[in-house]
């Protein structure tokens, strides 16, 4: 005997322990036949064990299940003297072809999971490519990073963010496209490239904005929503100097970044207002670029507004410069960490919106 047999034996028992309940059924089925005799005939109870197998087994479980309920069956039958009744052959029948019935159900059930894992496993692909996750450390900066789907279903929202590294700083974008779908990922994923593609090239953060301005202007090729021409982005690009302590904000109609340094929490609020991307002729001739002080020990929070805009049972907004202000975390990692628990206890996991944070820290001198 081989070494492994007792470990494979042992994996093949754990693998069907859940059929130990369906054992136990038909053996309840069948003591309760034996003790009421054969004036109450239960033996098409034995069904029950089969179809109740097929919603969580596979097609060989529930025919090893549906042998022994036809077995189990034909043991009651002959000891009741039930053998050469009509009734008894056709409820024998009918549980041979429930048997058949379940294990398509059940191999139709399999293939349609093996399906959605597919699924799943390509739309966690795409989203690592559109979506790239955050280093955790670009020059003097550490990173931690956030994305949450309103779908459960889903791995891809309208919410983005990226960052790069360019000549003497780093360059952060998150945005916030309007509406959702497949037009909304679109959108996304198009700003997101166009930010990766030209946050190296075009130096002035103005320059940049303009070319964003117009990916998010593109039609998207998934435009079966007859609103897609309205559609728009709200972001925030921000370029980070590695030598200065300050950091350069481009809004365009996204919720403020938060500045949490020395115990206080600051919106970093734009001067001059400025629409969304993707508006064509209403967006300004040039970008409006804030300047505000980002030193040693400070962490940058950045949002979009699934976060201020989630709700509890009771219908409150969540309280997010609140939640900063009392936990004075300075730790991007365990600020995103404690945020999301937070947010998911505080919605009940949820969620109206997409969900997008950045929180950046300037490591100290």
């Amino acid at each position: 005997m081989r070494a492994d047999s007792p470990v494979r034996s042992r994996s093949w028992w754990r693998g069907r322990a859940p059929l130990v309940p369906a054992f136990a059924l038909i053996l309840v089925i069948g003591a309760a036949d034996f003790v009421n005799g054969p004036m109450v005939h239960l033996g098409p109870l034995f069904s029950v064990a089969t179809a109740t197998t097929a919603c969580f087994a596979g097609p060989s479980e529930v025919a090893i299940i549906g042998m022994v309920a036809i077995t189990s069956y034909v043991v009651v039958g002959v000891s009741e003297t039930w053998r050469g009744v009509a009734e008894y052959e056709m409820q024998l029948s009918s549980l041979i072809m429930i048997m058949g019935v379940m294990m398509f159900v059940s191999a139709l059930r399999q293939r349609n999971r093996r399906e959605l894992t597919i699924v799943r496993s390509v739309a966690e692909t795409a989203q690592r490519v559109l979506m790239r996750p955050l280093p955790v450390r670009l020059g003097p900066l550490r990173i931690a990073s956030l994305y949450l789907t309103a779908e459960q279903e889903a791995r891809i929202g309208g919410d983005l963010f990226g960052a790069a590294r360019i000549v003497g700083g780093t360059r952060l974008i998150i945005g916030d496209v309007r509406g959702k779908g497949l037009a909304a990922v679109d959108t996304a994923a198009l700003v997101v490239g166009a930010f990766w593609a030209a946050a190296h090239q075009r130096s002035p953060l103005c320059e940049l904005l303009t070319f964003l301005d117009g990916a998010a202007a593109v039609e998207p090729t998934s435009c079966d929503d007859p609103g897609w021409a309205e559609r728009f982005v709200t972001a925030a690009v921000l370029d980070i100097p590695d030598e200065e302590p300050r950091v350069h904000v481009a809004n365009r109609g996204h919720p403020p970044p938060l500045l949490l340094a020395r115990g206080k929490v600051t919106e970093l609020a734009a001067g001059r207002p400025a629409p969304p991307l993707g508006l064509g002729d209403l967006a300004p001739v040039e970008a409006e670029v804030d300047t505000f002080p980002f030193g040693h020990g400070d962490v940058l929070f950045l949002y979009t507004d699934g976060v201020i805009e989630a709700r509890d049972v009771a219908g409150e907004f969540y309280p997010l410069q609140e939640r900063l202000r009392r936990w004075r975390e300075d730790d991007p990692e365990r600020l995103v960490e404690r945020l999301h628990e937070d947010l998911c206890a505080y919605t009940d996991e949820r969620l109206d919106d997409d969900v997008a944070i950045i929180a950046v820290r300037r490591a100290p001198a």
